[in-house]
């Protein structure tokens, strides 16, 4: 019966051995709460480390620096504008008793740097206008054709603080009240900045107008480009119509004074044959076998035919 006595006993005394101590990490801190209350400093150093078995409890704490990731809210600029802001920050347990006391653990720190963070957030915003969220600097950029439709005159004006310049204050507010719950914060930046649903519809309306503007325009000025290229393309058209023509006249005047001339001398030579060929061929381009002519005996054609074709009529 002894035997397992030795054994049990063994294990126990083990089981207590190993409830009286407890290791922490480099990255790691602990403090030591006595039924729920916390007792002696804060422990900082690695290694192993003693406490009271089954009386005292560890609570570990991350040393390192920790990351706050906060959720969008909707804030009004002070000039009116509903806008998403969605921040980051840095942050780390300096205090890890102050934290207990405070907010228990790491979860508790995460929650109340999302009210500080956020509220003081929500006061800088509310303290500025839009473009003094959205630019960093006064720096000089060009101003497009787009830009000049939709706001040119908002986007250049200038920013007192900036983007940079408000983190820095919702930053340096934040920090001085985070100690109070051990817990340091060391950065606040912005990670994204949109407007809410309504006013991104309305701003989108209003680039697609501008932009609906700028392509009638464009097209407008494409057709009177247009224009003014038929214009002058039926202008060099109608000139070497006209050149052409002239040429024409010119060529055709010169055939028909050859031709006069040549029947000028044609008919000086013999007037009765140049009578009757043109009259053969008054007739033979006016009568056909179902053309039935009368004629007065006084009708130089009716000479023609008359004659026995020998020689003309006298």
């Amino acid at each position: 019966m002894k035997g397992p006595g030795i054994v049990v006993g063994t294990v126990a005394a083990i089981a207590f051995l190993l409830s009286s101590v407890y290791t922490l990490s480099e990255t790691e801190q602990a403090i030591l709460t006595q039924f729920g209350k916390p007792v002696g400093g804060v422990v900082k150093d690695p290694g192993l480390h003693l406490k009271v078995p089954l009386v005292q409890e560890v609570h570990r704490f991350d040393k390192r620096w920790l990351e706050y990731d906060g959720d969008p809210n909707e804030i009004p600029t002070k000039d009116k504008k509903y806008i998403w802001v969605d921040t980051y920050a840095r942050w780390r347990i300096a205090d890890p008793l102050r934290v207990f006391q405070a907010v228990r653990d790491e979860r508790g720190g995460q929650s109340r740097l999302d009210d500080i963070v956020d509220g003081e957030t929500r006061n800088a915003i509310a303290s500025f206008d839009l473009i003094e969220v959205v630019r960093s600097t006064n720096r000089t950029f060009q101003v497009t054709e787009d830009l000049e439709g939709i706001g040119a005159a908002e986007a250049m004006a200038k920013v007192s603080a900036g983007r940079g310049g408000i983190a820095k204050i919702i930053l340096e507010k934040a920090a001085k009240i985070t100690p109070e719950f051990g817990i340091e914060l060391v950065d606040v930046r912005f990670k994204r900045i949109n407007y809410v649903e309504s006013v991104q519809a309305k701003v989108f309306e209003r680039m697609i107008s501008e932009r609906k503007r700028i392509a009638e325009r464009s097209r407008s000025e494409g057709q009177g480009r247009a224009a003014e290229i038929r214009g002058q393309k039926e202008r060099d058209v109608l000139g070497a119509s006209s050149g052409g023509y002239k040429s024409a006249q010119e060529v055709k005047g010169i055939a028909d004074a050859k031709a006069t001339a040549i029947y000028a001398r044609a008919y000086g030579r013999d007037a009765d044959l140049y009578k009757f060929l043109k009259s053969m061929e008054a007739l033979s381009g006016s009568l056909d076998e179902k053309t039935w002519l009368i004629l007065s005996t006084n009708s130089e054609l009716f000479k023609f035919l008359k004659s026995d074709g020998s020689a003309p009529a006298r």
